[in-house]
């Protein structure tokens, strides 16, 4: 005789009892996010999301504040996620580009008012130069010792007219390469920019990068941008100098070596 028994589950097609699948397992509740504002940057106001990343808004700088750099506690908080510390290293990025912008200008803006008086002696030290050296195309030659005498006055002016314009500019090339450092190429603050907001007109100023102002025994410069140009000036008119004494046969009158 055939028993049968009832089967708890239906059978499948290899007629084995059907194993119902297992309910899905609920997904873990996403975590919080973490509260920033503790992290955020003091002058920080808000921010506004726009079709290619965000308008973030702070308080004024005055240049005065510390250097913005992201806290370390959000770097170790377990809390902040990946995207959350993205955040925050774009906010701080952004204060640190404005901040050196103000500190530039709050540092600089004294040296380029100082400045501005020394370019103007240099310009005209260097055209009373050209203007001495033109004159001997008309100098008797009875009065060539005399114009040299001149000469040699408006040499030593331009030198030392140069030599303080490159002290000045010293100082400004410093503080522009330190805006640079902080804030990158991109956000650039041209010190002509800044002269411009002081009323100021610092287009044809000669600044150089720092390292071109580096002189001494530990560099193979001897002479600083406007000094070097100054001397190379003085010596071209005094090889031409030289060269009409030769050749007149009055060596008398040649101008002494630099």
């Amino acid at each position: 005789m055939t028993h049968t028994i009832p089967l708890l589950r239906p059978l499948d097609s290899t007629g084995l009892p059907h194993q119902p699948n297992p309910a899905p397992a609920a997904e873990p509740e996403a975590a919080p996010a973490a509260d920033l504002t503790r992290y955020h940057h003091p002058l920080f106001v808000r921010s506004e999301p726009r079709v290619f990343g965000a308008a973030l808004y702070f308080q004024g700088f005055t240049g005065r504040e510390e250097r913005p750099e992201m806290p370390m506690a959000a770097w170790e908080d377990k809390a902040v996620t990946w995207e959350q510390r993205r955040e925050l290293s774009l906010q701080y990025d952004a204060a640190r580009v404005m901040w050196s912008q103000a500190r530039l200008r709050l540092q600089a803006g004294p040296v380029l008012r100082r400045a501005a008086p020394l370019w103007e002696a240099w310009t005209t030290a260097q055209a009373e130069l050209h203007q001495v050296f033109a004159a001997f195309w008309t100098t008797p030659d009875g009065m060539w010792r005399a114009q040299l005498l001149k000469l040699t006055d408006a040499e030593q002016a331009a030198q030392s007219a140069a030599r303080a314009w490159d002290q000045v500019a010293e100082e400004l090339a410093k503080l522009a390469a330190e805006q640079l450092r902080a804030a990158g190429e991109e956000y650039d603050l041209p010190l002509t920019e800044v002269a411009k907001e002081l009323g100021l007109d610092a287009a044809d100023w000669v600044i150089d990068s720092p390292d071109q102002y580096e002189t001494g025994p530990y560099s193979w410069r001897t002479e600083t941008p406007v000094v070097r140009h100054a001397t190379g000036e003085i010596t071209q008119q005094r090889e031409r100098l030289t060269e009409v004494a030769r050749l007149a046969g009055d060596p008398d009158t040649a101008p002494p070596r630099t």
